[in-house]
């Protein structure tokens, strides 16, 4: 064989493996979306789009690990994912909120929905004289993404390593980049101008939208709603394991970089493309009940202690970490 033809054929097959390596880091991005999504990426332009999205926050570690967690050590990690709706004259507030934890080594993760009424303490890491009792969802226009994560972590007690925020009316750029999901509609409801029935249908990123949003219509409300979006995270995985669907990265890569914020950086992204992969093989979702009542003029639910503790000991068990006892919140 000579030169020219043998250098044609190594080029051809480094063509070949870029091509696949685009689409294994692609898939690794899907995984890792909050407020609802998982997200895709590819490798040419994956250190711009990564540029375009991280927004550091000001510590390295949470307070509630020993040390940063490590991709070569397959330490399992959790990732709070936020679906942010944002509205003029504020800094938005949380419409969803997703905590997620990867365990590579059991091959598994786990997708808590925290209901947005949910009466907590919420934590201002940088001045705890700016802690407060209200709703989960206002720690984010109180304190932004810091506030948000600091919250979780007291009433969940757990460590928060990674975060990721979308715009919510972004979500349905997300949604018809992948070409749409497949849902199981459990009754008809109107919301925004978009009527679903009842049944097996396709959504668009609009309806999907809506379905994920949707509340006041669902007899079980917040909880009905996190069902839902934790039904929209894992059809949006499905439809990521298709090779149709990530031959089409351009479009996704564009709407990834207009609605989406975390601390993750290109290593990570790297370092978790190699080790967590196999966590999607089993999505374990759990979800929060509680009582709902009134406070002065304000709507809560509250959410008892040997719930907390049970969740927490289950997600701290999932991240290798030992059980303790969760700090006891006076919601009055």
């Amino acid at each position: 064989m000579d030169s020219t033809r043998l250098g044609r054929k190594k080029k051809k097959i480094t063509k070949k493996k870029n091509k696949w390596l685009r689409y294994s880091l692609l898939t690794l991005f899907i995984l890792l979306i909050g407020g609802g999504v998982y997200f895709y990426n590819f490798y040419v332009d994956l250190a711009g789009a990564v540029n375009k999205m991280n927004k550091p926050i000001s510590r390295e570690v949470s307070e509630k690990r020993e040390e940063k967690v490590e991709f070569h050590r397959k330490d399992p990690i959790s990732i709070l994912m936020v679906g942010i709706d944002e509205r003029d004259g504020d800094n938005g507030r949380t419409d969803s909120m997703i905590v997620v934890t990867v365990n590579p080594e059991t091959k598994s993760t786990k997708l808590l929905s925290i209901p947005r009424d949910t009466r907590t303490e919420l934590i201002d890491p940088e001045d705890e004289d700016n802690n407060r009792i209200d709703k989960i969802n206002h720690a984010y226009a109180f304190g932004g993404i810091e506030m948000s994560i600091a919250t979780v972590e007291n009433f969940l007690n757990i460590p928060i390593d990674y975060y990721v925020e979308i715009n919510m009316e972004g979500f349905r750029d997300i949604v018809d980049a992948v070409g749409g999901i497949d849902v199981n509609n459990q009754f008809e409801f109107e919301l925004d101008g978009v009527y679903l029935k009842p049944g097996q249908q396709h959504l668009n990123g609009e309806q999907a939208l809506a379905y994920a949003r949707m509340r006041k219509q669902d007899p079980t409300g917040d909880i009905g709603r996190g069902e839902r979006q934790r039904e929209v995270i894992s059809k949006i995985i499905d439809k990521g394991k298709s090779l149709s669907t990530l031959t089409n990265y351009d479009n996704i890569l564009e709407a990834l970089e207009k609605n989406i914020k975390t601390n993750l950086t290109l290593n990570d992204i790297l370092g978790i493309q190699t080790t967590y992969k196999p966590a999607a093989e089993q999505i374990d979702k759990l979800g929060i009940t509680g009582e709902g009542g009134y406070v002065g003029t304000g709507w809560y639910l509250f959410v008892e202690d040997e719930l907390r503790q049970q969740l927490s000991d289950e997600l701290r068990t999932h991240l290798k970490l030992p059980t303790e006892v969760v700090p006891s919140i006076d919601l009055y």
